[in-house]
């Protein structure tokens, strides 16, 4: 299926991009998130009536990402887990706990913009923890887990 994008997708392509993709993947992603519309003559055309004004809300989007990274930088967090004597956590901390702290400090992040490709943390240490804002902004928390006394 040809689908036309209207915003920066992953490894597929930029905004105006023409693109093949599986009609699955279309219909059930790109679609309802509003990330492309099919390819017909008439979407082509109201496309290019309205590119300058997705260009400069993908700039918005951009600016905006870089700014909550800036703003992440800085951000160092604690947290106090129940673990074992072995340092070994009962539970975990996912991506759903790292947003949420982060959140608390004031800056503002989704549990889907964690990325923690190895898994939610189930020991006492430190990690780092990175954060997608955006396709081109990645950002890095330092996060501290320690045993309650």
């Amino acid at each position: 299926m040809e689908v036309i994008l209207l915003e920066k997708v992953g490894k597929m392509g930029v905004l105006g991009d023409t693109v093949n993709v599986k009609s699955g993947f279309a219909r059930n992603f790109l679609f309802p998130t509003g990330k492309a519309v099919v390819a017909t003559a008439d979407n082509v055309k109201l496309f290019e009536d309205r590119r300058a004004e997705l260009m400069k809300a993908e700039q918005e989007k951009l600016a905006s990402a870089q700014a909550r990274a800036d703003q992440l930088a800085e951000v160092e967090l604690t947290v106090t887990a129940n673990a074992g004597d072995e340092g070994k956590l009962f539970g975990s901390i996912g991506p759903r706990d790292v947003a949420d702290l982060v959140s608390a400090t004031g800056v503002e992040i989704e549990k889907s913009e964690v990325k923690m490709p190895q898994g939610p943390i189930r020991a006492v240490g430190e990690y780092q923890i990175a954060v997608q804002l955006h396709p081109e902004v990645t950002s890095e928390i330092h996060l501290i887990v320690v045993a309650e006394a």
